[in-house]
């Protein structure tokens, strides 16, 4: 197996099958032949040290810190500055070689004429390290134990070959020198071997490529160390085979190019080589068979690889195997330009173009064309090779670019792959175009490409541009709003970085026309005009009448796209007043609301250009005009309002998206505001309504956000100039709007938006005041509000809505608190109507329910904000209510009655009487008509209604009872004794509903202990009010009182309850004086010998009523004991009896208490009265009621013996029979429990 020419190195042996071995030993003997034998190794103090360090060499082994970084090795050739001392001509090894021998294949040689005068001994021994590492490979297994002693084998004879590799370069570069031709009679010995060593060097570097072959026939097993990536240190053999093969493949080039330098352009021939053609071999040609075998063996590699990529990971997935790879495609891109620029030899791509042409061609070409889809390998190698490209000699990533472009035969390539006849699909059309992008970031975009990607897409406009199998990744959304639209020809116009997530993603993200627009973005932004007027033309060409009626949807979204990339990338306004032109056109009605979505979308641009949009505004504004105008007539069919409403509803969205997007407003945006929308809102239904408000209070809030921005800070504009702008923007909304919004303010089914719009136009109204309409001038916010928040007929949920927007605004409550007027008090009346009024429908309707729902929110929200008023939270804090801490606060009925408790409480305070003047007329402004509140709920008669306007009224009467009592609002009083409790259905004998009694009876405590304080104090009318007080109690007193006496029923008796409190007062004690006058005169008065009805239930309130309050007053608590004791006298139902009893014997404990020791005047008084009604009729019984009496207080009846003596008498003339005996007797028994005075009077009656 040993080569032929090693044996004609000149060494003697017998037997011509001996092997190296014995061929090296016979060497120690004879150097006869060999000028420089091997110096012997105890010479090596005398010679120096000529230990070296290892040679660069290709690794993709792993490294600490280069993890996942795709950083060349820092043993490579790159990395150890291989390349640059190449193309700069330098020292292969400056720090090798040094000493005067060199160590090579374990000996030791002569390191200035070793590889000359031993060439073909040197190339022998370098065969057989490459044979033994291969055959390491053979023999090696899959047995870890001898994994650590194959690897270090195998990666020594690397060594030592990469090593005679780099000795040859430096040989050549230090040693050898251009030969000067002798004849060969004159040439000495030596200077012979000098003639002849480059051709000899030339014939061993060829038999080194024979020995090696080609990349692509090296065994499967070798091969599969491209993917040995693990972390280890510990090789198989085969891996170091492999990359040994790189290394003499880049070795030869470099030795070659080398050895061309030394030869000053002479061609090297050689002596004992010709080809099958006859042609002599020499070191150009050599070196040209050498660079296309390796480039073919190199696509070849890449080819197999790309048979395992997928389309998704084009971009991701490198064209080299391992780093190795990588780094030997940097090499040969540098090494062939610099041999163009230098030799004038073909550049890089010429190479790589002639092979690829071949591959496309179906030629033999030295590629093995196993490929199915050898378009789409061609685009993805050049573009690979392109971003390798950016490398610079360092290997370092580039931002310009270091390899030139390969336009020209990517055009051709384009061109074949844009081919109809071919009918590419999306899925590669894709790929084609992304590395069309990716090659025009790399190079400079080309306009021959462009043409041809457009010529091509201009045909396909209606393709959906998708991908089957990548599902919804891979399909591009129409824009649904015009804001939509403009982002994606934005995100077309900024593409993303070379090597970012985002660009490597654009297959699986976006289709192959969107890629094109960010192509062909990035070709209009270059410096100069000049590439919008190269493709102007040949774009708009395209477009005419009968094209644009042939787009359909996905079509029209395209070419919309593609004019916003031109307007944001080249001239907006030509762009855009052709688009405008175009979309003018006939086009399918399918089509209609896409294309006035595209329009908008080219305002937008305007907007974001900062650049006025008058005149393309006023286009499409008229044709928003006469789409309403349509939609407005009753005689429009539904289908056809339906068709309107998309574009009308279209052009809202868009309008308000111009709006938003404007930082100024001073562009003439309110030029898209017209008659149109006096037209459409009156036509529009409930849903449709909505819309259009949302529209509005988008433009009300952006013109208050960028008119207040334009105070605070520095516009673009003069402030002039913008203050016009504002007022012209402003003046557009009110006259186009405000008159519908009136109309709509009374309404019973307005729109929820409708509180918005308005609270916008107030604000408005506080910013612009000049700029409202004539008839709210010249105070346009108070009227705004009074038309708004303050009007009596307005719905209380639209009341809250609007007041609640308004009274956040902070400089609002200052203005109108500055103002001097009642706004606040304006606000706190509309608060309480709208608290009284919550509940004014019946709840059956599910949307008045949730209308319910909604306005308790909006009260709570609005509750909070009324008691933080400038002019309600001192008021507040005066009678000691801490609003922040109040739990009340919270909930809107119990805040109203804080706030009513509150306000009496501070009048009960002050004591200037013009304070109090004054507060009472605050007090009267808060309730406003408040009777007339009410009316919805008097006539509704809700429950919930009822209850809480009886019980707000009924705090108005007990807590601002000495205010009303003033002559201001005593009429206020009146009317709500007349209206709530004495209504005239009432005293005609009318049974008021169940819910209004209900109402009455939670609520009647609170108007009795008012109208009584009332009473107390009032100093006009009093004896009415006295009258009207005992009227309400006689009316409600019966009304619910049971017809027999219940415990539940009388103890919760609301009369009852008025008359009830733990400690006696005199307002108190007053009230319950009037309770028992009108029992003693409406419910405890018998007719003729008839009891009153319902005299069980009647002294059972009677006794409760006293027991319940601990009054010691005589002359309340006899009131009704001349009635009682009438009742205990004259009845003798045993329930009766014994109720009246117990209200006597209550009454004269009281009594007796409160007169000590002296008999009660009071109670005197009542008896005698009593005495003198029954004597001559009742007397046995009168005795007998008096004994109850006579027990608890003898004293008082003491008082009545003389009287009751003589009426004995005078009712014994009267009848002329003697003395009675009967009455004697009755009257002796209660004499008998008299003591002294009794027993006396007794002696007397026996001496008649």
């Amino acid at each position: 197996m040993m080569p032929v020419a090693l044996l004609s190195a000149g060494l003697q042996c017998s037997d011509e099958s001996c092997d190296l071995s014995t061929l090296l030993s016979n060497m120690e003997d004879d150097f006869s032949q060999s000028l420089t034998p091997p110096v012997s190794p105890f010479m090596d103090e005398e010679l120096g040290d000529s230990s070296l360090a290892q040679p660069p060499c290709f690794s993709c082994a792993f490294e600490k810190g280069r993890e996942g970084a795709q950083t060349l090795s820092s043993d490579g050739y790159v990395s150890r500055g291989v390349l640059k001392r190449l193309l700069l001509k330098l020292d292969p090894a400056p720090c090798d070689f040094e000493v005067d021998t060199v160590d090579l294949f374990g000996f030791s040689w002569v390191t200035e004429t070793a590889l000359l005068e031993s060439t073909q001994l040197l190339f022998g021994l370098f065969r057989q390290k490459v044979f033994k590492l291969g055959t390491l490979v053979q023999s090696s297994s899959n047995d870890f134990g001898q994994a650590s002693s194959l690897h270090y084998e195998a990666e020594e004879l690397r060594q030592q070959c990469v090593l005679f590799l780099t000795y040859i370069k430096v040989f050549i570069h230090r040693y050898l020198e251009a030969p000067h031709m002798l004849p060969d009679e004159l040439c000495p010995s030596f200077s012979h071997l000098e003639v002849q060593f480059p051709s000899t060097l030339l014939e061993q570097l060829l038999s080194v490529t024979l020995l090696m072959g080609r990349l692509k026939d090296l065994p499967a097993n070798v091969q599969s160390a491209f993917t040995i990536h693990h972390q280890g240190k510990l090789f198989p053999p085969s891996w170091h085979l492999l990359h040994l093969h790189l290394d003499v493949h880049w070795s030869i080039l470099e030795i070659l190019h080398i050895l061309g330098q030394k030869m000053t352009g002479q061609v090297v021939y050689a002596q004992q080589f010709v080809d099958l053609t006859g042609e002599t071999l020499t070191s150009v040609s050599l070196f040209e068979d050498h660079l296309n075998n390796l480039l073919c063996d190199l696509i070849t590699l890449s080819m197999n690889k790309y048979s395992k990529v997928r389309p998704t990971e084009a971009l991701t997935s490198h064209h080299y195997q391992c780093l190795c790879t990588k780094e030997i495609w940097i090499l040969l891109i540098h090494f062939l330009e610099h041999r163009s620029k230098t030799l004038h030899t073909q550049t890089f791509w010429g190479y790589v173009n002639a092979l690829l042409s071949s591959i496309l061609k179906g030629a033999p070409s030295g590629v093995a064309t196993h490929c199915k889809d050898v378009l789409g390998f061609t685009w993805w190698l050049i573009t690979h090779l392109a971003q390798l490209g950016t490398c610079n000699h360092n290997g370092v990533l580039q931002n310009e670019k270091q390899l030139q472009d390969n336009w020209s035969f990517v055009c051709v390539l384009l061109k074949s792959s844009c081919d109809t006849k071919a009918a590419v699909q999306e899925e590669q059309m894709r790929m084609y175009v992304h590395c069309c992008l990716t090659l025009s970031m790399v190079w400079a975009p080309s306009l021959s490409a462009l043409n041809t990607l457009w010529d091509f897409f201009s045909k396909n406009l209606n393709g959906s541009f998708s991908v089957p199998w990548l599902g919804l990744s891979g399909l591009a959304s129409i824009g649904s709003t015009p804001l939509a639209l403009l982002e994606q020809a934005k995100s077309c116009c900024s593409p993303a970085l070379l090597n970012s997530i985002h660009h490597t993603n654009l297959y699986r993200s976006t289709n192959s026309f969107l890629i094109f627009l960010r192509m062909l973005a990035l070709h209009l932004k270059q410096d100069n005009g000049a590439p919008w007027r190269q493709i102007k033309g040949r774009i708009y060409s395209k477009f005419h009448e009968r094209r644009m009626a042939e787009l359909s949807e996905s079509g029209l979204h395209h070419f919309l796209l593609l004019f916003l990339v031109l307007s944001l990338c080249a001239d907006l306004e030509d762009a855009t007043d052709r688009a405008f032109d175009l979309l003018a056109l006939r086009l399918p009605a399918a089509n209609a609301v896409m294309s006035w979505r595209g329009r908008l979308a080219l305002l937008l641009g305007f907007v974001e250009r900062g650049v006025d949009l008058g005149g393309v505004a006023t286009r499409i504004s008229t044709c928003f005009s006469s789409a309403a105008r349509e939609f407005y007539l009753k005689t429009t069919p539904l289908p056809k309002r339906a068709e309107l409403w998309r574009l009308i509803s279209a052009y809202l969205e868009g309008v308000g998206q111009v709006w938003q997007s404007s930082t100024t407003l001073c562009l003439s945006e309110e030029k898209l505001i017209n008659e149109g929308f006096s037209l459409l809102l009156p036509a529009c239904g409930a849903k449709e309504l909505d819309t259009a408000l949302d529209f509005l209070q988008v433009a009300l809030t952006q013109l208050r956000r960028v008119q207040q921005c334009s105070q605070c800070t520095s516009a673009a504009f003069p402030p002039n100039v913008v203050k016009e702008r504002h007022l012209a923007v402003a003046v557009t909304l009110w006259t186009h709007f405000l008159p519908f919004l009136r109309s709509l303010r009374i309404s019973q089914t307005s729109p929820e938006e409708l509180a918005h719009a308005a609270a916008g136009f107030t604000l408005l109204a506080l910013d612009l005041p000049s700029s409202a309409p004539q008839d709210l001038q010249p105070r346009p916010l108070q009227a705004m509000i009074q038309c708004f928040g303050w009007d009596e007929m307005l719905r209380p949920v639209l009341v809250t809505r609007y007041l609640n927007t308004l009274l956040q605004n902070e400089e609002l409550v200052r203005k109108i608190s500055s103002a001097g007027d009642s706004a606040q008090a304006l606000c706190v009346r509309s608060w309480i109507r709208c608290i009284l009024l919550q509940h004014q429908h019946n709840n059956t309707d599910t949307h008045n329910r949730r209308s319910e729902r909604t306005l308790e929110e909006q009260l709570a929200e609005m509750t909070a904000l009324i008691l933080r008023l400038p002019e309600v939270e001192p008021l507040l804090q005066r009678a000691g209510m801490n609003t922040n801490t109040n739990a009340a606060t919270q909930e809107p009925k119990a805040a109203l009655t804080l706030f009513i408790k509150c306000v009496g409480r501070v009048y009960c305070g002050l004591q200037q009487q013009a304070e109090r003047v004054s507060l009472v007329c605050k007090a009267l402004e808060y309730l406003g008509d408040i009777m007339k509140f009410i009316k919805p709920n008097m006539v509704n008669k809700s429950t919930e209604g009822l209850h809480i306007t009886y019980w707000t009224l009924g705090c108005i009467v007990k807590h601002w009872s000495p205010l009303l009592a003033t002559s201001k609002a005593q009429s206020l009083l009146l009317r709500i004794i007349d209206v709530l409790l004495l209504p005239h259905s009432l005293l005609q004998d009318k049974a008021p509903p169940s819910q209004q009694l209900s109402a009455i009876r939670d609520t009647l405590p609170l108007y009795l202990q008012g109208l009584s304080a009332v009473v107390g104090v009032s100093q006009t009318q009093l004896s009415y009010l006295k009258q009207q007080l005992r009227n309400v109690i006689t009316q409600y007193l019966s009304r619910f009182l049971p017809t027999a006496p219940t415990a539940g029923a009388v103890a919760n008796h609301p009369v009852l309850l008025a008359g009830c409190e733990a400690t006696p007062t005199t307002r108190g004690a007053a009230l319950r004086r009037t309770i028992l006058q009108a029992l003693r005169e409406n419910f405890l008065q018998f007719r003729g010998h008839a009891p009153p009805p319902r005299l069980a239930a009647v002294l059972t309130f009677l006794l409760e009523l006293l027991r319940r309050n601990n009054d010691t007053d005589p002359a309340l608590l006899t009131v009704p004991l001349a009635h009682v004791l009438r009742c205990m006298m004259l009845v003798n139902e045993p329930q009766v009896k014994k109720l009246s009893t117990e209200s006597v014997q209550l009454i004269v404990e009281r009594c007796s208490s409160a007169g000590r020791e002296e008999p009660c005047d009071q109670l005197v008084t009542v008896l005698r009265t009593f005495v003198e009604e029954n004597e001559g009729v009742y007397e046995l019984q009168m005795y007998s009621a008096l004994e109850t009496v006579a027990v608890l207080s003898p004293s008082a009846v003491s008082a009545l013996i003389p009287g009751l003596s003589q009426s004995l008498r005078n009712t014994e003339q009267k009848r002329g029979i003697g003395k009675n005996t009967s009455l004697r007797n009755a009257y002796r028994n209660l004499l008998a429990l008299l003591g002294d005075a009794g027993q006396a009077e007794i002696i007397i009656l026996e001496e008649d």
